[in-house]
């Protein structure tokens, strides 16, 4: 196996038991994983192992962060994402994931799932900060809305004023409309 520091001679590979740094001066790629395979399975692949000899629920295993500098020259986490495990058992594994973000000078998170045998959950907002959710469709900006800070979700609307509000619009006309159904009838209002 070659190694040239200047980056013209390729290796084979490499295996390193300490801790390495990549720096660059510019915005080239710093790291780039490339497969040529051509088969059906996933390549390239990145893999982060926690090779724990006493492994245990509650475990983080892998983290990702995505730094950069503030106006004062600290060095600020912005985004997180963090991988857990939440119960280790052979043959019932169960896992986590979670993504934070920086807010108000907070790391706060933004989503998470996991699951612990009997229970698997997708949430977002979770630390109850005042952010807003919304989902587009095609002709519509707010086709769902949950307006955070206020406590009301919107259908078609960006301001919902009641806890939950339905707006559609028909030929240019607004209406309001939602309708509930079981197997043999419907409600409209």
């Amino acid at each position: 196996t070659d190694l040239n520091l200047a980056g013209t001679t390729k290796m084979a590979g490499f295996t390193s038991s300490v801790a390495s740094t990549i720096t660059t001066a510019d915005n080239t790629d710093t790291l780039s994983l490339i497969s040529t395979d051509a088969d059906a399975n996933s390549g390239p692949n990145l893999r982060m192992y926690r090779n724990s000899g006493s492994p245990a629920d509650g475990d983080n295993i892998g983290q990702i962060d995505f730094e950069g500098r503030n106006d004062n020259s600290e060095d600020v986490v912005y985004a997180s994402m963090l991988g857990r495990v939440r119960d280790n058992t052979d043959g019932t594994e169960d896992g986590g994931i979670q993504l934070d973000v920086m807010k108000d000078g907070s790391l706060t998170g933004l989503w998470k799932y996991f699951s612990n045998g009997t229970t698997s959950e997708f949430s977002i907002n979770d630390d109850s900060i005042d952010m807003d959710f919304r989902v587009e469709s095609d002709g519509n900006t707010h086709m769902l809305f949950v307006d955070g800070g206020n406590d009301k979700v919107g259908i078609g609307t960006d301001s919902p004023s009641r806890l939950l509000e339905t707006v559609a619009t028909n030929a240019g006309a607004d209406i309001t409309a939602l309708q509930v159904r079981n197997n043999n009838s419907s409600t409209s209002t």
